[in-house]
């Protein structure tokens, strides 16, 4: 296996409060953004952010701010040209931004509860999907005026906490231990049980496989077609049994990374199943507590986690309002 990123490279601060969402931009990656609950998306620029020089000074690699959620953000995700992206959170809305103008392009309202995630899908990313508190998955047209979604699913029986779009399939993820694949087609409802709340999902490259944390402190493998374990990630150190933390493929599907309730990171083999590396994600800070618009949350969870598809690179986020990006050293 490659050598895997271990040393951190760049900090991006200026959050004052904890970080939940993280993405990068398509293509070359050169761009991740960060969503908080101090209400804000941050988009940075990594390399004009080192370490050595961003553990003094703020917003280092700052190329814009995004202004518009009036509760926390949940989740965020970029289109393929890199001109558009989701956000989603406290505020029941789905909010579809322009990356340049830092403006809002549509608003999807119709949840009665935050929404936890919102993905691009379809050709061109020309709809969204978004899964929500209030236990259903909404689909919701992009390129139409109609501010009613395109389609409902609300089989599950509490919060959904995650979904993926694939092409004619739509992946949920609930509260109610269950992970749920709709076929679009044939108007199907396939459910696997996991017993345990489900709180992140991510399907392989090959979308034979799927990546499924559990508040069992345990990520699993899951075979899309027959619903079978194919392995458990797991380590005595590993914390997962509160807290909304998500967990990721890397370096061509050959590694696992997760966050967990209590600062640390974990990489684990995807074949073996051995925990190759744990990590402090960083030197917890006091996060400013003024606003009550912010949620008081544990500060040394690491909630979010996402690895770069272009290199050998990583970054991790969490309650010390703090994004750290790891890579091979320079």
């Amino acid at each position: 296996m490659p050598s895997f990123p271990t040393t951190p490279i760049a900090l991006l601060t200026g959050h004052t409060g904890p970080v939940h969402a993280l993405a990068y931009s398509s293509g070359a990656a050169s761009y991740i953004l960060t969503g908080s609950a101090d209400r804000s998306i941050r988009l940075y620029n990594p390399s004009k952010a080192p370490l050595a020089a961003a553990q003094n000074t703020t917003d280092l690699g700052l190329v814009n701010k995004y202004s518009a959620h009036g509760y926390e953000v949940l989740s965020l995700c970029v289109n393929d040209n890199n001109d558009l992206f989701i956000s989603t959170g406290g505020d029941k809305t789905v909010f579809l931004w322009d990356v340049v103008t830092a403006q809002t392009v549509r608003r999807f309202s119709g949840h009665s509860g935050r929404v936890n995630r919102g993905v691009f899908g379809g050709e061109s990313d020309s709809v969204v999907v978004s899964a929500s508190f209030d236990g259903s998955v909404r689909i919701w047209d992009c390129r139409s005026n109609s501010h009613k979604p395109i389609m409902v699913l609300d089989e599950a029986k509490d919060s959904v906490t995650d979904v993926v779009a694939l092409d004619g399939e739509i992946v949920s993820g609930s509260v109610d231990g269950r992970v749920r694949t709709y076929d679009l087609r044939r108007g199907i409802c396939e459910v696997d049980v996991m017993g345990h709340p489900v709180t992140s999902l991510e399907v392989s490259k090959k979308g034979t496989e799927i990546l499924v944390s559990c508040l069992d402190s345990t990520v699993r493998l899951m075979d899309r077609a027959n619903g079978q374990l194919l392995k458990a990630y797991r380590d005595e150190a590993f914390v997962n049994t509160e807290l909304r933390v998500r967990s990721t493929l890397g370096m061509n599907d050959s590694v696992v990374v997760s966050g967990s309730d209590d600062g640390m990171v974990f990489a684990w083999d995807l074949l073996g199943g051995e925990c190759l590396h744990r990590f402090k994600h960083s030197e917890r800070r006091a996060v400013n507590s003024k606003s009550s618009n912010t949620p008081r949350v544990k500060k040394d969870i690491v909630s979010a986690v996402a690895f770069c598809k272009s290199r050998r690179e990583w970054t991790s986020a969490g309650g010390d309002g703090n994004v750290v990006v790891w890579g091979m050293p320079r």
